[in-house]
């Protein structure tokens, strides 16, 4: 306790010294170039830092009031109750309303098979968050919380040692005054006013009082400059070491990228799964009839990035026949490109051909399209060589 006032008036003291220099009243070491483009550097790095962690954060958990939970626990360094996600709720909820509607009902039938694709997203989310968790969040947490703790602390104890060096100069500098002028005046009696107050013996000269002023003086300087000058150089270290942080960053972020990739390339595999048992189930329970959208598909804008691929989801199932209800199948063999002409596509997903009058496609090789009156707009007739048949419009990309 004997320390507090002490502790008070060093504060006190360092407070005004630095509103002095703020208004330009008092002299201001300046640190170099090289060290305020360091400082520079880790404040923007710091600062991104938080919003990156923190819009990381929405992403992987949108509900503010789980997110809240979930640093509480944190905080309390207790385990976070496993939570349902969304996609597996669902999948709950459409398991129970097929059981209580019927199981063995078409309508029933898809419910469970919905119900089982979205059990296997929401797990594969769960996987998801819990990798980005630990490869990505908590690398950027440990830095915020340890490594930037500990050069803020650093910065502020080197604040303060430019702050003492600073007042020792200006001390030296009255001292200096004050001897010039004692010697130029004779002797005279010092104005304690200005300076500290010290222990003089009275019956020494002006002059030789001030000149052990000077020395004292001098000395707290030296003392001042090793304090601010050791305190800079372990501040450098820190700050340079933001260098390291940068590369660990950068690990975390591919790490982080890879789960997301796997995440979303699961997503694609579950949907596409679905999508061909329903195609499939589809033509039973709906016979002649198509599975997708009513409007045209539009081409994809580019084909050439995994992120278009994963993006551009096919839409349209297999069907059995180009025919419309109650008329003969068409034969391909018979089938001629219109007069209109033909265009080449490339193809973005592997295909497998669910009977014959569809052609089994690989991805990005090149095959010959076109269209024929009557025929549903989700498929087109695809030829590659002596082979021909029914391609979905959304397992390819259109070339001009």
């Amino acid at each position: 306790m004997g320390n507090l006032p002490m502790l008070s008036s060093e504060s006190a003291l360092s407070v005004v010294r630095f509103t002095e220099e703020k208004f330009g009243q008092a002299e201001k070491t300046e640190l170099d170039a090289h060290f305020e483009s360091l400082l520079a550097r880790a404040d923007s790095t710091k600062n991104w830092t938080e919003k990156i962690l923190r819009q990381t954060e929405v992403l992987l958990q949108p509900n503010p009031s789980a997110r809240v939970e979930e640093f509480l626990y944190e905080k309390l360094d207790r385990k976070v109750p496993s939570r349902v996600t969304n996609g597996e709720l669902l999948a709950q909820y459409m398991a129970e309303a097929a059981s209580e509607l019927g199981p063995t009902t078409p309508y029933g039938k898809t419910l469970i098979k919905v119900a089982e694709a979205e059990k296997r997203l929401g797990a594969a989310e769960r996987d998801f968050i819990h990798t980005a968790s630990i490869n990505f969040l908590t690398p950027l947490r440990n830095f915020l919380e340890g490594d930037w703790k500990t050069i803020s602390k650093e910065r502020r104890l080197l604040q303060n040692r430019r702050l003492d060096l600073d007042a020792s100069k200006a001390r030296l500098k009255k001292a200096k005054a004050a001897e010039a002028k004692a010697t130029c005046e004779g002797d005279t009696v010092p104005d304690f006013q200005e300076t500290r107050p010290r222990n003089y013996i009275l019956s020494a000269s002006a002059s030789a009082l001030w000149n052990d002023e000077v020395d004292k003086a001098e000395q707290e300087l030296r003392v001042a400059q090793t304090e601010f000058d050791r305190q800079a150089e372990v501040t450098r270290l820190l700050l340079e070491g933001i260098s390291s942080t940068h590369v660990n960053h950068l690990r975390c972020l591919h790490e982080f990228v890879e789960s997301q990739t796997t995440y979303y390339a699961q997503c694609y595999r579950h949907m596409l799964d679905l999508q061909k048992q329903l195609g499939s189930s589809q033509g039973a329970i709906f016979p002649g009839t198509f599975v997708g959208t009513a409007e045209p598909a539009s081409p994809p804008l580019s084909s050439t990035s995994p992120t278009t691929a994963a993006a551009t989801m096919p839409m349209g199932p297999s069907v059995a026949d180009l025919a419309p209800p109650g008329e003969a199948a068409l034969c391909l063999e018979e089938v001629a490109p219109p007069a209109s002409g033909t265009r080449k596509a490339r193809v973005l997903y592997d295909y497998e051909a669910a009977d014959s009058s569809e052609l089994a496609l690989l991805a990005d090789e090149l095959i010959t399209v076109y269209s024929l009156p009557g025929m549903d707009p989700d498929w087109l007739i695809g030829e590659r060589g002596n082979k021909k048949g029914k391609v979905p419009v959304t397992y390819l990309e259109l070339l001009s």
